[in-house]
């Protein structure tokens, strides 16, 4: 029995280091929305995808950690108006994808590294926008001040991870995009509705570390 409360930083960093499902290198096609859509997995694969990474923050207070989502600003070329985890495509100057995800962190919103311990990764996320996404699992200490980069970020807010990992806040849908009908996870929290890549790795969390 761990002596960490279930969803507080201690007992994710402990499950992050401890993931089931078999390595995150080959577990990919195994977990989020890339087994709903299996066609659709198929023809990320062949693509020539460009290296991302995000960072999946979840904040140390205490029993009931929670997790950074930003609000993309309307006028991105990519993802406009979406929930997202901060992140970008890695630079030739990244020494890996854990300093990328921590150098998008600090340019959108802020977030300092002193207050980032990277635990973990997950598997890939493929998206069919042209990338493939190491998502970096952190544990961020409190005390952090948050300064939003108005050309990427409209708003920057925190769920409670306890909601996040009840497999009942995950619903299914569908959408047709580019001819074809495309599955997805959506998350409805208060105002904010998370969905696509983000609900994807959201949901995988849940597969690795909670289900």
């Amino acid at each position: 029995m761990s002596e960490f409360p279930l969803y507080s930083a201690g007992e994710f960093r402990r499950r992050a280091l401890n993931q089931s499902g078999g390595p995150v290198e080959l577990a990919w096609r195994d977990h989020g929305d890339h087994v709903l859509n299996p066609e659709t997995t198929l023809q990320a694969e062949g693509l020539t995808l460009r290296d991302a990474a995000v960072l999946v923050p979840v904040v140390d207070y205490g029993e009931d950690a929670k997790v950074i989502f930003t609000l993309r600003t309307s006028t991105l070329r990519k993802h406009s108006g979406q929930i997202a985890f901060p992140g970008g495509a890695i630079d030739p100057e990244d020494a890996s994808p854990e300093m990328a995800a921590m150098r998008e962190a600090a340019e959108e919103i802020g977030l300092a590294d002193i207050f980032i311990e990277p635990v973990a990764r997950l598997p890939h996320y493929l998206a069919a926008t042209g990338f493939r996404i190491t998502p970096i699992l952190a544990v961020v200490k409190p005390g952090f001040e948050l300064t939003l980069n108005p050309t990427e970020v409209e708003d920057a807010f925190e769920v409670p991870l306890s909601f996040l990992m009840d497999p009942d806040h995950h619903v299914t849908d569908s959408m047709v995009w580019q001819g074809i009908e495309r599955q997805f996870y959506r998350m409805p929290y208060g105002s904010h509705m998370i969905w696509g890549i983000t609900a994807g790795i959201v949901r995988t969390l849940y597969e690795r570390l909670y289900s």
